[in-house]
């Protein structure tokens, strides 16, 4: 059996479908590979974090033009995949990021500890630095997923991808069952990348490790529930984060920690995992009495992470062959999935996105084009 198509895109995550539908406006005809569930790996989840507040400046720039596009796909597919309730963010680094989102004309507040109060009411009481990005909010991510996915429903074929090789003629797709033949492949497979893309001469620096997600219940889902970010340490822990689920019942928490993973995908340290648990736990006793500090769900997945930060991101291509990379990068799904159908159809990847531009690199920041 084989399927041919313009298009073939490799993973079928917030990345994976983005690209698919950027290639599809296009006009091209598309092929998805997904052996599991659409989204259910590094995308999974009920709720991701929108926040336009980054150290990189050019972050910032394409989180605001990924967020008229998510307002854009909420439209088309009839349901609000942001929530209206903004993303709060404490820690000393907040008044450096202020600066970065008020000189991109992104609407930020300085909050006062009483102001505070009002905006993120589950929280404890703090006397730091805080803000709030009016336009943040909670990514509906089953939503989004599911509107994608059923996009391409004819699509989508079920099964790993083996191999990926670049023959005469055009890019073939191997799986247990089938061959596809198409004009160019886009490899956003995880963890799995890095593998597909080495068998077609691209080598990609990642590093792979696992991350654990903890949601708690919430006490009044009627008051205002904003994501937040602490990265203060006032509370006992730092590189903290979460977001509220779209009917408001939990939120999902997580602390920007993980566990590394050899280079075969191997864990030797998973007990750590349940350390990471243990101190969301911990953390929400102490900074979130509006939660109930029972957990109700756990999340684990992979995380793949660029030598030049948590946020880095990058593109590779080698003739019609093309991969992406990185982390964090839901928040920004609308606008890398629109570069990499860029790559596909220019035939050049756009300037920012590949590797040497180190994009998420707080020490560089050259503007986007």
């Amino acid at each position: 059996m084989s399927t041919t198509s313009d298009a073939a895109v490799i993973g079928a995550g917030i990345i994976g479908l983005s690209t698919a539908y950027h290639l599809a406006r296009q006009g091209l005809s598309v092929t998805i590979y997904e052996s599991g569930r659409p989204g259910y790996g590094q995308s999974a989840g009920q709720s991701r974090i929108f926040r336009h507040a980054h150290d990189d400046p050019r972050l910032v720039e394409l989180a605001v033009r990924a967020r008229h596009q998510w307002d854009e796909w909420s439209d088309q597919l009839d349901t609000p995949l942001i929530s209206a309730d903004g993303a709060v963010a404490l820690g000393d680094a907040v008044g450096d990021r202020r600066a970065i989102l008020e000189s991109a004309d992104v609407e930020v507040v300085s909050l006062d500890p009483e102001s505070l109060r009002e905006v993120l009411p589950i929280l404890a009481d703090y006397n730091g630095q805080a803000m709030l990005d009016v336009r943040g909010g909670s990514i509906d991510t089953r939503a989004a997923i599911t509107g994608l996915a059923d996009r391409f429903r004819d699509d989508i074929v079920h099964e790993e991808v083996i191999a990926v090789h670049n023959d005469d003629d055009a890019v073939t797709v191997r799986t247990p069952t089938t061959m596809g033949k198409h004009g160019a492949v886009v490899v956003c497979a995880g963890r799995g990348t890095a593998a597909l893309a080495r068998g077609v001469g691209l080598t990609l620096p990642l590093r792979l490790g696992a991350h654990v997600r903890v949601s708690f219940r919430v006490r009044d889902s009627t008051v205002r529930l904003p994501t937040l970010q602490d990265g203060g340490g006032h509370f006992g822990a730092e590189g903290v984060y979460a977001a509220v689920y779209p009917d408001r019942s939990a939120y999902g928490l997580g602390i920007a920690d993980d566990v590394d993973a050899l280079g075969d995908g191997s864990i030797v340290d998973g007990g750590r995992l349940g350390d990471l648990a243990t101190a969301a736990r911990q953390y929400v006793t102490t900074a979130l009495p509006g939660l109930d500090p029972t957990p109700v769900e756990t999340v684990h997945c992979w995380v793949t992470t660029l030598p030049w930060g948590d946020d880095g991101v990058a593109i590779w291509r080698t003739g019609p062959v093309v991969a992406v990379a990185g982390h964090n990068m839901f928040k920004h799904a609308p606008v890398v999935g629109e570069a990499l159908a860029r790559t596909v159809v220019g035939g050049r990847v756009p300037a920012g996105f590949g590797p040497d531009d180190r994009l998420g690199d707080s020490r560089l920041g050259a503007p986007t084009v």
